[in-house]
């Protein structure tokens, strides 16, 4: 049996250990381990399997993974996510949709301290379902706008999957963090428009709400300031080199912990809170990790990566109509796969074919992000939508009916990334920070 077929049978019998209740991390590392076994030795995988656990959970530049999640899970629990919806409230809320922009645009101010899409979603479920139910507004676009804006909690730095993707291609976190700026708050613009013109349309789905004076509106903006101190000391600490991604982890988990200190708006039961959230989420996505690198190590043997990028380059087609076929593919993975698992698990097959292709590994890094923000809304398994749904009580399937409005933005984002693969790279590239 030659290596590569031994690879899909991995791959199917992984997909099996999903379908019949293993937790991905474990499906993929008993996977990897058995295919390890099967093609070098059973000695060489018990060696593989200790290694790789021990590595991962004892990698230094993983450490940045639970501080920039404790970060967020400190901003969800204090209060902070209500002031940026309040400020954003006064200014656009008195046009149709506005309540449902300024959820969208405080997700944005709010992505620039939490990596995470989930705790995201789940901080403006709490926060804004209230305000839009008082104002009459569709749970349509109540569940869409909440679940689809989470998602910019990923694109905008710091970002989990930036980290893990950095981490997996051994590229510049900061430089990652850097590229995801400009897609971020143009995405935001797309969801805003897509509002808009939703709304005007059928007015009924999001009724204006009361016009702010402008005494109450710059009375708002200090609701913004905890977010933009926290912001430029952590990016602009690592573009001037002043400490690294890792360190800045804890750089930026210190200040926001201080910030909410000074300003009392944390209490002992939600801090209590932040730390259990923090640990749930970290071992989560260090064992997914650490299931990835032990599959990914098998993969790697069974020389699918290297088979699969021969053939693509064999093809003939054009490196752009190759890259939609793999945007497809991650499209429908997401469908039926967690998000972040999707990722680890395919960057070992598609990361060389993207190198030899010839493409930007930083853009294509956003590119991944923008299509985990896809595949967590997208139904069966859109962990934002039943983030939503479950805070909200709002009717899953209402949540998935109010998505793909938002689906269809981010859809448009990726065209314009792949045409104008400048709008991910300018501030990188403006940086200094490619080489």
């Amino acid at each position: 049996m030659s290596s590569e077929l031994v690879g899909v049978i991995g791959f199917l019998f992984m997909f099996f250990l999903m379908a019949v209740g293993f937790e991905i991390g474990f499906a993929m590392a008993i996977t990897g381990f058995l295919g390890f076994a099967y093609l070098a030795s059973f000695p060489a995988a018990c060696n593989l399997l200790a290694k790789d656990v021990y590595d991962v959970f004892t990698t230094y530049s993983l450490t940045v993974i639970p501080l920039f999640i404790f970060m967020g899970q400190i901003a969800a629990n204090s209060g902070i996510g209500k002031k940026l919806y309040d400020m954003s409230y006064k200014f656009i809320g008195h046009i149709p949709g506005g309540l449902a922009m300024a959820t969208s645009i405080a997700c944005t101010f709010f992505g620039a301290i939490c990596g995470s899409t989930t705790a995201t979603a789940a901080t403006f479920a709490s926060v804004s379902v209230p305000e839009m139910r008082r104002y009459k507004y569709d749970d349509r676009l109540i569940g869409g706008v909440i679940a689809a804006s989470g998602g910019l909690g990923i694109m905008i730095p710091p970002s989990v999957i930036f980290i893990v993707y950095g981490i997996f291609t051994q590229l510049s976190i900061g430089t990652l963090f850097m590229s995801g700026v400009l897609p971020g708050i143009l995405i935001c613009v797309l969801f805003c428009l897509a509002i808009y013109i939703w709304c005007k349309k059928n007015p009924l789905l999001g009724p204006k709400g009361e016009r702010s004076t402008w005494r109450e509106r710059f009375k708002s903006l200090p609701g913004a300031i905890e977010i933009i101190i926290i912001f430029f000391i952590l990016m602009g600490g690592i573009m001037k080199g002043i400490f690294t991604p890792t360190e800045g982890g804890a750089v930026g988990a210190f200040v926001t912990l201080l910030i909410v200190l000074i300003t009392r708006s944390i209490t002992w039961e939600s801090f209590y809170k932040s730390i259990l959230d923090t640990i749930v989420s970290s071992c989560m996505i260090m064992v997914i990790v650490a299931g990835a690198t032990i599959f990914g190590h098998f993969i790697a043997l069974s020389r699918i990566p290297f088979t699969v990028a021969s053939w693509v380059g064999g093809l003939g087609l054009h490196p752009i109509i190759i890259m939609a076929i793999i945007i497809f593919i991650y499209l429908i993975g997401g469908c039926v796969i967690d998000a972040l698992a999707l990722i680890v698990l395919t960057i070992p097959i598609f990361y060389p074919v993207i190198l030899h292709l010839g493409f930007n590994p930083v853009w294509f890094g956003v590119i991944v992000v923008l299509i985990t923000m896809m595949g967590v809304i997208t139904p069966p398994v859109g962990v934002n939508s039943y983030v939503v749904a479950g805070i909200s009580k709002i009717p899953l399937n209402t949540v998935f009916s109010g998505i793909w409005i938002f689906l269809a933005c981010l859809v448009v984002a990726s065209a314009l990334f792949i045409a104008f693969p400048s709008l991910c790279l300018f501030l990188p590239e403006y940086f200094g920070m490619l080489k």
